[in-house]
């Protein structure tokens, strides 16, 4: 556990550090597009913070290469190389489309390129499914269902992308649940170490978000564009797959390892992941459908996302964000918990992630239809010369 405690302090300090130099940078080539109409911010900021994120990475694995401990992360070099490949990629394209705007067939087109790397080249696929048996997919059904997970979720984190601190905070939640969880089904079915891909890519994205935050948070200095969305839902992603693609389904249909519910055991394997990025999957779903039954590209930029229609309901910024968090972590953290419940280490059951789950969502809906702010926000962009909003 120590040494990724290390990652998280050595890859924080490090990415805010460069966070700080991108926004300077960025303010002093105006490195910023022109507002668009859907934007909630009515002043100019750089939107490439996330470079300095994707540097983070690079200096969390590059740290990585030099603690034995992690050596086994590096037993294949390939899966990191596609990994890093696939992310730069997905960062030039990002910035490339922050600052001048690309064409949604190009980005798209890149996406599944840098899925396809990953999956082609770094062997990180969906080999299988754990229901509690064996459930084989064929190899050319592994490589779409791989390809097509990845670039779903990418979009997903990309679509939520649009309040200060929003995204940011959202990974960094979801991404330390997910640690938890790797580190304990590691414990829960004797593995000979705690070190492993999945376990180290969401220890990296916590880090580089924790990093990040300080300049995102409201009222923001800089935005982490495309660049660092896309970057953060590719590496979640990958991270899924590698966890869930590891595990051996014969262990998750034996009491003697995961104790009480074999059901529910053999379920939350691949239910948790998705649980994680359940809001942007959630928002990127309502997009896709809203948008095509209006005869429109899935893709087409509009103003329904889910934070917007927080705005509207007469939330704040930073109220709409901690809602969006408290969603993060109640859905998330009663997952784990029902998980830890059918382990035969945990003292209790599974009830009480349910109840946690129930009580903690009650808790949300009131919230959120409690608009903490006193007016609604008008669902247009306010004027230049009203209070400005950040995104």
């Amino acid at each position: 556990m120590r040494f990724y405690a290390l990652t998280v302090v050595v890859t924080a300090l490090v990415t805010l550090g460069l966070t700080a130099i991108v926004w300077k940078l960025g303010l002093r080539f105006r490195l910023y597009p022109e507002i668009r109409e859907r934007d909630v911010h009515t002043t100019p900021k750089p939107r490439i913070g996330g470079v300095a994120m994707y540097i983070g990475i690079l200096a969390a694995f590059a740290l990585s290469s030099r603690i034995p401990y992690f050596a086994i992360i590096w037993n294949d070099p390939a899966r990191i190389w596609s990994i890093l490949g696939a992310a730069t990629l997905i960062v030039i394209i990002g910035v490339a489309d922050d600052l001048w705007d690309l064409d949604w067939m190009i980005k798209l087109g890149a996406q599944f390129l840098a899925a396809g790397v990953v999956v082609g080249f770094g062997g990180i696929q969906i080999f299988a499914i754990p229901l509690g048996q064996q459930f084989v997919v064929s190899s050319w059904m592994s490589f779409v269902l791989s390809v097509f997970a990845i670039v779903i979720v990418m979009n997903a984190v990309n679509f939520i992308d649009g309040l200060d601190g929003l995204v940011a905070g959202v990974a960094l939640i979801a991404n330390a649940v997910f640690f938890v969880y790797t580190y304990l089904v590691a414990r829960d079915t004797g593995a000979s170490t705690y070190s492993s891909l999945a376990s180290f890519i969401a220890v990296a994205l916590v880090a580089v978000c924790l990093g990040f935050l300080p300049l995102n948070w409201s009222p923001s200095k800089l935005f982490m564009g495309d660049s660092g969305a896309l970057l953060i839902g590719l590496l979640m992603a990958v991270a899924a797959i590698a966890f869930t693609g590891s595990l051996d389904p014969a262990l998750l249909g034996d009491n003697d390892v995961f104790g009480r519910s074999q059901l529910l055991g053999a379920f939350i394997p691949i239910l948790l992941p998705v649980v994680v990025v359940l809001l942007p999957l959630l928002d990127f779903g309502m997009a896709v459908i809203r948008r095509m039954g209006r005869g429109k590209s899935p893709f087409s930029p509009d103003r329904k996302h889910l934070h917007h229609r927080m705005l509207d309901m007469g939330h704040s910024d930073r109220a709409a964000v901690v809602i969006f968090y408290a969603w993060t972590a109640v859905v998330s953290v009663g997952v784990l918990l029902m998980y830890m419940g059918t382990s035969r280490d945990w003292p209790g059951d599974y009830w009480g992630g349910v109840a946690f789950l129930v009580v903690g969502a009650a808790a949300c809906v009131i919230v959120t239809l409690l608009p903490s702010a006193g007016r609604a926000v008008p669902a247009t962009r306010p004027e230049p010369d009203s209070e400005p909003r950040t995104s």
